[in-house]
């Protein structure tokens, strides 16, 4: 039988922030930026989800001279199914809080 584990913060935080770029590609430290995640659990997590299908990789060479090739990614469809699933339980998560954070005021 196989178990499906919830997705951590850092994961949806991350699918959140590519979903939000679309068809853009996305650097690693770009992400870090965006999302607030630490380098040391990032690009672990990234190449998680590129394994698993859920992203996709690519090297890309600097628009300037003297740089050396950064690794961007974007979501795969599968990907996208994945955060825009998530981003709608963090929304009925976050309205149902919401809403009785209401009723007790």
């Amino acid at each position: 039988m196989t178990r499906k584990r919830a997705l951590s913060k850092h994961a949806r935080a991350l699918l959140a922030a590519l979903l939000e770029a679309g068809d853009v590609w996305s650097h690693g430290y770009e992400l870090t930026l965006v999302t607030g995640i630490q380098s040391g659990t990032l690009y672990p997590l990234l190449i998680r989800l590129e394994a698993k299908g859920f992203l996709r990789a690519e090297w890309q060479q600097p628009v300037t001279g003297g740089r050396p090739p950064r690794h961007a990614y974007r979501l795969t469809a599968a990907g996208e199914k994945l955060a825009r699933a998530e981003a709608l339980a963090d929304v009925g998560a976050g309205a149902a809080t919401g809403w009785r954070a209401r009723e007790a005021t």
